[in-house]
């Protein structure tokens, strides 16, 4: 599996709505969370080993109404 996080920013006043719809929409979503800084939102996803990282995030978080901008994080290593 491989873990990413999504930094994204919304139109103004969408914040809410895009996070409902992340949650809704997107199988791959683990966590989404309202942070402060640029950015309005903050998503985990677990993908298969074999996904195209862009693909998904083109096609699936950027394409998600209300959605401005996006910088996309990979994670190599979880530590407990």
């Amino acid at each position: 599996m491989q873990t990413i996080f999504v930094m994204v920013k919304c139109e103004l006043g969408r914040t809410y709505e895009v996070a409902d719809a992340a949650v809704q929409r997107i199988e791959a979503v683990s966590e989404v969370h309202s942070i402060s800084g640029q950015y309005d939102l903050l998503m985990k996803f677990y993908l298969e080993d074999e996904a195209d990282i862009g693909r998904f995030i083109n096609g699936q978080v950027q394409t998600l109404d209300g959605v401005k901008d996006t910088v996309t994080l990979i994670a190599y290593k979880a530590f407990t």
